[in-house]
């Protein structure tokens, strides 16, 4: 709900047509199929205990929209890190640099890169012959499990799609940390500490975020063994698919001012609008 409400102000409000704007609401997208590709069968599978049942294709589609959205994201991250640097250490020309071309570019690129890296990796998994069980030990079809009920040789399977997550993560949190690396050296050369305030408020709820995700799918993917630890996976893919796009909002939007403006603006117009 909180991630929808993004989005409608952001494509509603003029006072949020700007490239960070654009960045969250898109990254508000990405939580929201997130979440609708993998909650509906975990309720399922809650409320019906032993009818959780998942046919071989949408398994197959599941698996590669979870992948795919989740390269997106953190491809997005990176993104957003870049205009948080353009934002803070080239304040003069930050709408020359980020303006409605460029965000528009980058975000399409950002999609199509997410979708396409995840082709191969999906279609490699599904070539095994699962013989040992029809049972994912997980809430959805996770990979890692996928792989555990192979009869074949999955190890160098594995080793690849290990080193294909570290090149995905590694690529995206490069931008994040030279970005990072500027913006604190730019920082600290402010000399009042209103001004430190002001901009690390620019940076801190991207931080947050890039802290939380890059830590929870360090642990899921950053493995060269992926079929590994069934139920610690469980608790932190709930907290990927759950719990991270619920606080979303919170983190990035509802902290900011001109935000909760907006939204104030808005509650006010349906009141007078209900009144009359």
């Amino acid at each position: 709900m909180g991630n929808l409400v993004i989005i409608v102000i952001v494509c509603v409000d003029k006072r949020l047509q700007s490239p960070m704007y654009f960045f969250f609401s898109h990254l508000s997208v990405l939580e929201i199929l997130t979440t609708s590709i993998v909650v509906p069968v975990m309720l399922w599978g809650l409320l019906l205990p032993g009818m959780q049942t998942i046919s071989l294709t949408a398994c197959v589609a599941q698996l590669f929209l979870y992948l795919a959205l989740g390269i997106t994201e953190f491809a997005l991250l990176g993104a957003m890190a870049v205009d948080r640097y353009v934002a803070v250490c080239n304040l003069l020309r930050y709408k020359l640099i980020m303006n409605s071309h460029t965000c528009t570019w980058m975000v399409t690129v950002l999609w199509v890169i997410g979708f396409l890296f995840q082709i191969w990796p999906v279609y490699a998994t599904f070539q095994f012959t699962f013989c040992k069980s029809n049972v994912v030990n997980n809430f959805f079809c996770d990979r890692g499990q996928l792989l555990k009920l192979s009869c074949d040789d999955t190890l160098f399977t594995e080793f690849l799609l290990f080193l294909m997550a570290v090149f995905i993560m590694v690529g995206s949190l490069i931008p994040t940390i030279v970005s990072y690396t500027y913006i604190i050296s730019t920082i600290l050369k402010i000399p009042s500490p209103c001004g430190w305030r002001k901009a690390f408020s620019t940076c801190a709820s991207h931080f947050t975020f890039v802290v939380i995700g890059y830590g929870t799918c360090f642990f899921l993917y950053m493995k060269p063994k992926q079929t590994q630890a069934a139920q610690s996976n469980r608790v932190v893919s709930l907290m990927v698919v759950v719990v991270t796009p619920f606080l979303n909002p919170f983190i990035f939007t509802f902290r900011n001012d001109k935000v909760i403006e907006v939204l104030r603006d808005g509650v006010k117009c349906c009141c007078h609008l209900f009144r009359n």
